[in-house]
């Protein structure tokens, strides 16, 4: 009888982020905890009288923040795409199994053709619903590229999470001259709306202002200290993202401080 030659292939591994965003009921339970405080934030804020937006006003700072007027405005509610309501299962699929740094031109290509390879971040599309239901309108806000404009809303809608209508209900990268800054987008959109929460996975889905060269100690520290430090949960509601994106830097030296560090005591001698 021949004996099989035949090697197994060796197995796959999947990098850590991925395992925590794409398969662990601990980032679904954390998503879907994400978005029912938002729900809850808004039912609660239908009582708000204060007339302030969750947009940051465009003479605003970090340090000293100012807000957009509501006025009279219906309200709105605005959410990045892209691991924010959408999980990009089929692009990220190819990264785990063909490692490569970031192409453009592949993710161009995601964007054109991966509209059923993705899947709803776990408690989006029960969230989504209920906020239209008490007449906020939902309103996508993403650097996916103005060219892929009819794709990325056929994405959001076969995923459950739709309508998304370009120039109304979503907004994307090449809508204005601003590139990849949402700052100018958040601006045309809260000129319509009062817009009473904000949803994303990186700072820049709440300002711009968090992507304007700041070391990572100053950027954390400018979200845990001050009057930005009130918004989270209040308006600002940030999603998992351990996989990509402008979390992901900074060295030893910027993540661990000296005083924190520590070293395990020598063994005791043996006698």
């Amino acid at each position: 009888m021949p004996v099989s030659t035949t090697i197994a292939a060796p197995a796959q591994t999947v990098p850590p982020g991925m395992q925590y965003l794409y398969g662990s009921g601990e980032g679904a339970a954390i998503s879907a905890q994400a978005w029912r405080a938002l729900v809850n934030y808004v039912g609660w804020q239908a009582n708000d009288k204060s007339g302030e937006s969750a947009v940051l006003a465009p003479d605003a700072t970090l340090a000293v923040p100012r807000w957009m007027s509501c006025g009279t405005k219906p309200r709105a509610a605005v959410f990045d795409v892209d691991e924010t309501v959408l999980l990009n299962l089929g692009f990220e699929y190819n990264d785990a199994v063909h490692p490569a740094p970031y192409d453009e031109a592949r993710w161009q290509a995601w964007e054109r053709t991966g509209l059923t390879q993705v899947a709803a971040v776990p408690g989006a599309v029960e969230a989504l619903n209920d906020l239209r239901k008490m007449g906020v309108t939902v309103v996508f806000n993403t650097n996916r590229s103005v060219g892929n404009a009819a794709q990325t809303a056929a994405a959001i809608i076969g995923a459950g999470l739709g309508p998304a209508v370009h120039g109304e209900t979503l907004f994307l990268a090449g809508d204005d001259a601003t590139g990849n800054k949402k700052d100018s987008r958040r601006a045309m959109i809260a000129a319509k709306y009062c817009v009473v929460a904000m949803g994303g996975d990186q700072l820049g889905d709440f300002s711009d202002l968090f992507n304007a060269g700041l070391p990572p100690a100053a950027r954390r520290a400018a979200v845990t200290t001050g009057a930005i430090s009130a918004k989270w949960g209040v308006g600002w509601f940030v999603l998992p993202n351990p996989v990509y994106g402008s979390a992901l830097k900074g060295g030893v030296d910027d993540i661990f401080p000296q005083d924190k560090r520590w070293t395990p005591p020598a063994a005791p001698e043996a006698k």
